[in-house]
């Protein structure tokens, strides 16, 4: 009976430990996971490795004179591991940093900074955030100079974590040609087309996991450093992007129109300088969220009047000098009427072919074509399509509009396709396609790739060089492409676009005017508006599109709306590029001893002078600055405004030295001078934007 008792006992008081135990087992999981679990989980992450992705930084875009348009700018988060102070040095220098961070930052008052350092010195906290503020490079200099942090990381526990953004330094220009790339590699323009260049090449390295969720680098000797990106250099020259977005944004407001774009072209070279896209916003203002230059495409109207009399033209069908009847300007092909613009006013009647094209006459293109090709049309389109016109281009960016010109086995082909393709209608083109084939004509018939991108480099060294690519070395005879230039140069002579003309130099081109193809149907109630060419037309150096969507107003024609873009942009570079009129001035020194050598300076000096010589002088249109520029007209002096720009560097070559100091210096400009005589070359071009207190070298001669 005893040893029944004393075994009971032993079972109970057995059990009543191993109760006890599971009670003390579950309060301690209790103490942890709730009363002390945030200390514990703290620690946990002290613990807590692994190898993490160290982001190379991106590489940088350039415009060709190595202007910077899009960068990757370091900033920094301000992290401090206290445990790594000797302790003398932390408790005389944490007062002194404690007030400098509150008076950097402005957030908190310097006993909270010494109360939060103090407090994860003492729990051995590691890694701690100052501050969720991003510092700049010289933000960071400045912190580095602190006390305790000028210790460096090792010995003061500063910790600067290096976050890249990227900027652009010339915020809105050209921002969807420089586009843009998210964190899930989805974006637009040269970031997304050349981003395995711009990119680089990750790192990976050994992390700890610290309190707050954050990774502290540990700096391991098997960290795999990062390959920074390339840098692209592109063909955009910033001047001329300014001056072409400029133009662009006035008339675009001016109209009211829905979208506008512009593209600038070097002839020879296929490199483009200036390309802009404007859409209005929600809001009634302009902003470049779409590439309508490269992407968009749409019925060209008579800019494509060019490839039709190209194609009479090179299968024989035509003279210049034949004509056409086009009666008072409608005329029925099947069951659709072609109008030409004036019909109104009772037509043009009988046209020469070249002045079906100078003035732009649908139903004299439409006839012609249709009476030449109408038994065999297939014959026209094989003409067009064999210049390369209404093929891809290949273009640099993603995302370039598929052209579409279609072929009589198409199943939307009818009786009337033909006559209203020769006028731009039932077809599909890009702007950058349609100045493709313009550039083809100004550059002797060869027909280029446009070049966005010029080389990919490492630091000054290119890994890569891009060149455009021949799509067509001759597009068209000689004959041929004389007489399109001949109906080009006409069309700002005397035709559509004759409000363009300047007595300077010439400019060749041909207006477009589609009506917009909306729900299925063509309105008269919309338009898009276009103008193509190139200057100067005896010697072209550039060649150029402007779209203007949808404007607004009664005359919306091309002429009207977008040929003035085009003069605004071609005017410009005439005025800083003396390649173009210096033998225009060589005149200027003696035209049969008619005029001396007068070429810039102040209007009421050169009025006088030319006054007592006895040479007519007049002041042009418009002009309301004291500062003129001379040109020739009619054995006359017509005086132009010279700086009508107070933040753009003025053209003063030809100018005396007094008037050249005077204009530069009170622009804020350092002048430095060498030579004698007249101001022969300037060191900064003319229309750059003006940096104060910048140096500028005058050349006398």
């Amino acid at each position: 009976m005893n040893i029944k008792k004393s075994i009971l006992l032993r079972v109970r008081i057995a059990f009543l430990v191993a109760v006890l135990f599971v009670l003390a087992v579950v309060y301690r999981l209790v103490d942890i996971q709730i009363i002390e679990g945030d200390v514990w989980r703290e620690k946990a992450e002290t613990f807590s490795l692994d190898y993490r992705k160290i982001k190379a930084t991106r590489g940088s875009i350039y415009a060709s004179g190595n202007d910077l348009l899009a960068t990757s700018l370091p900033f920094y988060k301000l992290a401090f591991d206290p445990s790594l102070v000797d302790d003398e040095i932390f408790t005389s220098k944490l007062d002194s940093l404690s007030h400098l961070l509150s008076a950097f930052f402005r957030d908190h008052s310097s006993d909270y900074y010494q109360k939060k350092i103090s407090e994860a010195r003492q729990t051995k906290r590691r890694y701690l955030v100052l501050n969720n503020r991003l510092l700049n490079y010289q933000e960071k200099q400045e912190l580095e100079t602190w006390p305790i942090f000028n210790l460096g990381q090792m010995r003061g526990g500063v910790i600067f974590n290096k976050e890249d953004r990227r900027h652009n330094p010339f915020r809105k220009l050209a921002e969807r040609t420089i586009g843009y790339l998210n964190e899930d590699n989805v974006g637009v323009g040269v970031e997304r087309s050349f981003n395995n260049y711009l990119a680089g090449q990750n790192g990976e390295g050994l992390f700890q996991k610290v309190a707050g969720n954050n990774w502290m680098p540990v700096n391991a000797p098997s960290d795999i450093k990062p390959i920074n990106g390339y840098d692209v250099h592109t063909t955009i020259d910033i001047n001329l992007q300014d001056v072409a977005q400029n133009a662009l944004l006035k008339t675009v407001s001016k109209y009211n129109a829905a979208y506008g774009t512009v593209v600038l072209m070097e002839v020879k070279t296929g490199e483009i300088k200036a390309i802009s896209n404007l859409k209005r916003t929600s809001k009634g203002t302009y902003a470049e969220n779409h590439n309508f230059a490269v992407a968009e495409n749409n019925d060209p109207g008579s800019t494509f009047k060019l490839a039709s009399m190209l194609a009479l033209l090179e299968a024989g069908k035509v003279e210049l000098t034949d004509s056409i009847d086009t009666g008072e300007g409608t005329f029925e092909f099947s069951d659709r009427v072609m109008t030409d613009a004036n019909a109104h006013r009772g037509g043009y009647g009988m046209l020469s072919v070249e002045d079906v094209f100078i003035k732009s006459s649908n139903v004299g293109t439409a006839r012609l074509v249709e009476e030449n090709f109408g038994d065999n049309p297939q014959e026209f389109i094989d003409i067009i399509k064999g210049t390369g016109f209404g093929k891809p281009l290949g273009f640099q960016l993603m995302g370039e509009g598929v052209p579409y010109i279609k072929d009589t086995d198409d199943p939307s082909w009818s009786d009337v396709t033909l006559p209203w393709i020769s006028v731009g209608y039932e077809t599909q083109l890009t702007p950058l396609q349609t100045l493709t084939l313009y550039n083809a004509v100004a550059n002797d018939g060869k027909m280029i790739q446009p070049i966005l991108v010029k080389s990919i480099n490492r630091a000054d060294r290119p890994v890569e060089v891009f060149e455009s690519k021949v799509l067509n070395k001759r597009i068209a005879s000689k004959e041929t492409l004389a007489k399109l230039r001949q109906m080009l140069e006409g069309v700002v002579e005397r035709g559509t676009a004759k409000n363009i003309k300047n007595d300077i130099y010439k400019i060749a081109g041909k207006t477009g005017t589609a009506q917009k193809l909306i729900n299925g149907r063509y309105t008269k109630q919309k338009y898009y508006a276009s103008f193509a060419g190139y200057f100067p037309a005896e010697n072209p150096l550039y060649s150029c599109i402007v779209i203007i969507d949808s404007p607004d107003g009664w005359n919306r024609f091309g002429g009207d709306v977008s040929a003035p873009v085009f003069k605004e942009i071609a005017d410009m570079i005439y005025a800083q590029n003396l390649d173009i009129h210096d033998s225009f001035e060589s005149n200027l020194l003696a035209s049969e001893g008619k005029f001396p050598f007068i070429r810039a300076g102040k209007f009421d000096e050169l009025n006088e002078l030319c006054n007592q010589l006895g040479i007519s002088n007049h002041i042009g249109e418009d002009v309301q600055t004291e500062w003129v520029r001379s040109s020739v007209s009619n054995n006359a002096i017509i005086w132009k405004e010279n700086h009508d720009n107070e933040n753009l560097v003025p053209n003063v070559q030809g100018m005396t030295l007094r008037d050249a100091v005077y204009i530069l210096e009170n622009l804020g400009l350092k002048v430095s001078i060498t030579g004698t005589g007249r101001v022969r070359k300037q060191s900064v071009t003319a229309g750059r934007r003006i940096s104060e207190g910048a140096q500028i070298r005058l050349e006398l001669g």
